[in-house]
Parts: C-alpha cells; sequence; structure tokens
C-alpha cells in the first residue's frame, strides 16, 4: 500500500504544480479491449477515455479508465502513469515511467492492482518507425509474482494517412508458482497486425491479432478502435 500512496502523490504533484503544461483528454470505442492480446471484456466492445497532462520538459502524467469483465464482479479497470518522453537524437527517442492498474466494481477487485514500470525506444528510419519496449510488474495482478513483457514493432507507411503497424510481444511471468498462464507455461507469444487512418480527427484502427493460448479470449480476431483526442 505504501508504493500505491506515494504514486498517487507524486502524480497528485504534477498535476498541481506547473502552468507550463498541455492538457489533453480521449475518448475511444473498441470493438474489444485486447491487452498484449487477450481479451479483457470477455470478447465485448469497451468504452475507453482519459485525460494526460504534458510538460515542457518532457514529463507527462495522465489517467486512463475502460470497462471491463473478466467474469465476476469487476467491470472497470482505472489507470494512473507517470512517465518523461525524451528524444536523445534526431531519430531515436526514450520514453519511460510507472504506471498503477486500478481494478473496481466487487469487493475483492482491487486485489488485482498492480504497479508497473516501462521503458520504450523509439527509432525513425527510412522505413518507417521502429519500437523497442519493455514492462516490468513485481506484483503482477496482485499475486505478488515478477512479470515481464517484450515487445518489437514497426510502423510502415503505406501512403500519406495510411499505416501499417506491425507488432511482436512476449510476455513472460518470472515467478511461475504465482502466476501460469496456461497449464505449466509461463510465457506466451502474440502477434499483431493494424491498419491505421485518421478521418475528420478521428483515429481509426482495425487489428488482426492472435496469440498461442488456447484461450477463447486469447484466440485470433479482428479489432475495430475509433478515438478523439482533444487539447486545451
Amino acid at each position: 500500500m505504501k508504493i500505491v500512496v506515494s504514486f498517487f502523490a507524486a502524480l497528485a504533484a504534477l498535476f498541481a504544480t506547473s502552468s507550463f503544461a498541455n492538457w489533453s483528454a480521449n475518448i475511444s470505442g473498441v470493438s474489444d479491449y485486447t491487452f498484449n492480446g487477450v481479451s479483457q471484456t470477455q470478447n465485448d466492445p469497451a468504452i475507453q477515455g482519459g485525460v494526460d497532462k504534458a510538460f515542457a520538459n518532457g514529463t507527462y502524467a495522465g489517467t486512463w479508465a475502460s470497462n471491463v469483465d473478466f467474469g465476476g464482479d469487476t467491470n472497470v479497470e482505472w489507470d494512473f502513469y507517470v512517465g518523461r518522453y525524451l528524444t536523445l537524437t534526431d531519430a531515436v527517442s526514450i520514453d519511460y515511467g510507472i504506471a498503477y492498474y486500478s481494478y473496481h466494481g466487487g469487493d475483492n477487485s482491487s486485489a488485482g492492482n498492480y504497479p508497473e514500470v516501462y521503458t520504450k525506444f523509439g527509432m525513425v528510419n527510412d522505413y518507417g518507425n521502429s519500437e523497442l519496449n519493455f514492462w516490468y510488474s513485481w506484483d503482477y495482478f496482485g499475486t505478488g509474482g515478477g512479470h515481464a513483457i517484450a515487445m518489437v514493432a514497426h510502423t510502415f507507411e503505406l501512403a500519406p494517412n495510411h499505416n501499417l503497424r506491425a507488432s511482436f510481444d512476449v510476455s513472460n511471468s518470472l515467478d511461475g508458482d504465482k502466476w501460469l498462464w496456461q497449464d505449466d507455461g509461463t510465457s506466451y507469444y502474440h502477434y499483431r497486425l493494424a491498419y491505421q487512418t485518421s478521418y475528420q480527427n478521428f483515429a481509426i484502427e482495425v487489428a488482426a491479432e492472435n496469440t498461442n493460448l488456447d484461450y477463447d479470449t486469447a484466440d485470433e480476431r479482428v479489432v475495430f478502435s475509433i478515438s478523439r483526442t482533444f487539447s486545451f
């Protein structure tokens, strides 16, 4: 609990201090809320939204929420994050920070709350934008187990305002006695291919994805999303 209190205090301090900041809000509708290829809504649609504050030095803070369905009483995910985005060179950037995932709706929903740190590298090249991303939690879904995710991704420009993003990630449980993905499996992989465009200030994405998990909520699927971001 101490880390949760400290995290929320840091988030509140960031939101309250600098006037040299830009605010933005976003809202999305998705045909399925998938997280690393696993549906968080029992294959059903979700409404999502968040608020962000960006500072001149690259620091940012925000909150984001979505409806979820894990088969029990939990029906809301509410996340908070603080991070910093920096350009290392004209072509290379880094984005790092900490996020806190919280769950609501049932008496025991908060038992699944957990923190996560992340580092994301981006590189612009002649073939598009490349990414190398990492996430780590020491208390994955409140189990007390370590968990790490590594992703590689690349976005190709097909034509102006028409992009194709391909990604591949591997999720690894570092404490198999506390968290297993399937049977005795401590890891699984997920791949995704997404077409991205925009129209009248709405971002549109159609993605095909799959995992090697044998779950109904993690099999092959096509996910559609439409979102809008407002700056103020």
